[in-house]
């Protein structure tokens, strides 16, 4: 069982920064794919940043020189740095695993975490 638990996210004001966190755990050998995604209410999920193992990264077109993922493949986590956050950035956000390859498994599997709010006040 592969599990991805987030951690970071609270109330902050327009402007500030905010780091959030994504732990994947179990019997893991090795993922493809990292990424975050957000969901504000009454729209649909969207992809906000993404990081191969290889380490090439994208990101969406609000948030490119205001946002930054990192991974650390040793530890299985993915960081998002958000800098410069403005209302607009309010939503849950969901950390994404695609292509995990645990032991004992046949097939690569994909993830989500359970979501951690951010809200940035104006």
């Amino acid at each position: 069982q592969v599990q991805l638990v987030e951690s970071g996210g609270g109330l902050v004001q327009a402007g500030g920064s905010m780091n959030l966190s994504c732990v994947a755990s179990g019997r893991i050998l090795s993922i493809d794919v990292m990424a975050w995604y957000r969901q504000a209410p009454g729209y649909q999920r969207d992809l906000v940043a993404v990081q191969t193992s290889g380490g090439s990264v994208d990101y969406a077109d609000s948030v490119k020189g205001r946002f930054t993922i990192s991974r650390n493949n040793g530890k299985n986590t993915v960081y998002l740095q958000m800098n410069s956050l403005k209302p607009e950035d309010t939503a849950v956000y969901y950390c994404n695993a695609r292509g995990v390859r645990v032991r004992g498994f046949a097939n690569d599997l994909d993830r989500w975490g359970q979501g951690t709010l951010v809200t940035v006040s104006s």
